[in-house]
């Protein structure tokens, strides 16, 4: 894979006892030393435009401020540094370079992969959130329709928590498709099966909020059953993946149980899903905070992109799991 990277979003620094640290990145890069195929690329920062375009001027304008005096706590979460400013810029441009580079023919083995950090998926129009300030998947969206590169773009997020402020900031829209598969009840509480969108966004957000202790084979229920007929029918030219890994069995602050061999299933199974509808495919790094279990996952997907077959692609699903699948295929989406 071509994984977009760059040293500025290790300058983010979040304190000594804060989950998502710059050691996140550091242990992808580990695990994927001397693994074959891997080049890394050092795109663009975004430029304040292309922010712009999905969050509003008063809440840059207040969070460049606040990074330039120094930083300190956001919110009971959410802390923000001297270089904060830089690395959410570089990361939000990482996610930018990697819809462009799919959408340019970066498939195979050279499918992009974003590794930047703060992570976006929390962060919503006019606020920071959830270890998030900029909504990097949505700024890559916005970033190819405004470029005319695609006309419909898909978002699907597997980090465990449910990516409120992407679904927020495309809630009225016809255009971004977004699908989340979240553990219910967790942080930020939304995310509900009934929450499918409104207006012109009507039945263009997918919820799956499965219940603590889902395992990969409910995950994989839903790319099958449920997320692939949806982007099948909803047909973008572009598929985002939101790849939080905090939904590992072992992560430290999930209790869902999707095990390493699971995320490579998963990927593999979207990269069916984008062929299927003849759509680009890139990544994006979200969440994933016990660090051999993120770098094993990410060095996993890429192996499933350079021909490894992972095991365990059988599973069966849980009952709680499937009740959870009826009731969204009882909503009004297409396809379903």
């Amino acid at each position: 894979m071509n994984f977009g990277y760059r040293d500025t979003c290790l300058d983010h620094e979040t304190g000594p006892r804060h989950p998502e640290s710059p050691d996140r990145l550091r242990a992808i890069r580990r695990k994927l030393k001397d693994r074959y195929g891997v080049r890394y690329v050092e795109a663009d920062p975004a430029e304040r435009a292309r922010i712009l375009a999905v969050h509003t001027e008063a809440y840059v304008d207040e969070l460049e401020a606040f990074c330039e005096s120094g930083g300190g706590n956001w919110d009971a979460d959410t802390v923000a540094g001297e270089g904060t400013w830089d690395a959410a810029l570089s990361s939000a441009g990482l996610a930018e370079w990697a819809a462009h580079e799919a959408l340019d023919g970066s498939s195979g083995r050279d499918t992009p992969f974003s590794l930047g950090r703060p992570p976006g998926h929390h962060a919503v129009a006019d606020d920071a959130m959830g270890f998030c300030f900029f909504n990097n998947a949505a700024v890559a969206a916005q970033a190819v329709l405004d470029d005319e590169l695609a006309e419909r773009v898909a978002i699907f997020d597997w980090d465990v928590h449910h990516g409120n402020g992407t679904q927020d900031i495309f809630y009225d829209r016809g255009d971004v498709f977004y699908v989340s598969i979240h553990e219910q009840g967790l942080y930020p509480g939304t995310g509900k099966i009934e929450e499918i969108g409104t207006g012109d966004g009507e039945g263009t957000t997918l919820n799956i909020p499965f219940p603590p202790g889902t395992d990969t084979g409910g995950y994989l229920a839903a790319l099958d059953t449920v997320i692939g007929p949806a982007l099948q029918a909803f047909d973008p030219d572009l598929v985002l993946i939101s790849a939080g890994f905090d939904a590992h069995e072992h992560d430290p602050i999930s209790r869902m149980r999707v095990s390493t061999e699971g995320y490579g299933h998963m990927a593999d199974r979207m990269r069916s899903i984008a062929d299927d509808a003849d759509a680009a495919l890139g990544f994006v790094l979200e969440g994933g905070y016990g660090l051999d279990t993120l770098s094993e996952s990410v060095r996993t997907i890429h192996e499933v992109f350079d021909g490894y077959q992972p095991s365990g692609g059988e599973a069966d699903i849980a009952e709680s799991a499937q009740n959870v699948l009826d009731d969204v295929c009882a909503q009004p989406f297409d396809g379903l």
